[in-house]
């Protein structure tokens, strides 16, 4: 009879285990797939913005022309930011994929900075009603960029932080959950770490 008693409390023990590292399994699923589908939101934005920089250089272009090396650093960078963003499609969350991504970017950010810079110096292509909208659909896009880079990180930041709490470590270990990267685009940092500059 004791017998039957210690194998009904084992086979229960088994059950409540069972249970849960099913639990804290799924708990890593479903975090993982919320940051995949995060990331699936910034590709949205990244795929609108590379599509409205070829608009921007041909707008540009016939104001520009002496400007050919700015033109050509923003068709390269946009590009290799393709190239990025194909990359960390094949595997969002992998660290060597999320900062090739965020040079990349960062490379095209450098790029769209220094036409639109260059663009102010001429009136003619500021008044161009073709360029101001572009340019705002850009800055709207930028900003969608943005908001959906932080939803990302949040949602990286959440999954890793699960799988390595205990006891989910454990669970996350026998599965293989590899960490995830967050994605950091240089020029945005520095941006953020330089003082404004106020004259009077």
């Amino acid at each position: 009879m004791s017998g039957l008693i210690l194998l009904a409390i084992l086979v229960g023990f088994a059950v409540l285990l069972g249970g849960w590292a099913i639990g804290i399994y799924n708990g890593l699923v479903t975090a993982r797939n919320a940051f995949r589908n995060a990331f699936a939101q910034i590709d949205v934005q990244l795929q609108r913005r590379f599509d409205l920089i070829p608009n921007l250089v041909e707008t540009v272009k016939g104001y520009l022309t002496h400007e050919r090396q700015t033109l050509e650093a923003v068709i390269a960078a946009r590009g290799a930011a393709v190239s990025g963003l194909s990359a960390a499609k094949a595997n969002p969350g992998d660290p060597a994929a999320m900062a090739e991504l965020g040079q990349s970017q960062g490379m095209l950010n450098s790029a769209l900075g220094r036409l639109l810079a260059v663009a102010e110096a001429y009136p003619d292509l500021k008044a161009n009603q073709n360029m101001m909208q572009l340019t705002e659909e850009l800055t709207s896009t930028e900003n969608k960029v943005a908001f959906a880079r932080q939803a990302y990180n949040d949602s990286v930041m959440a999954y890793n932080n699960r799988r390595e709490v205990f006891p989910s470590s454990i669970v996350a270990g026998m599965f293989n959950f590899a960490p995830a990267a967050l994605l950091d685009i240089p020029a945005d940092r520095a941006e953020v770490r330089e003082a404004p500059k106020v004259q009077f």
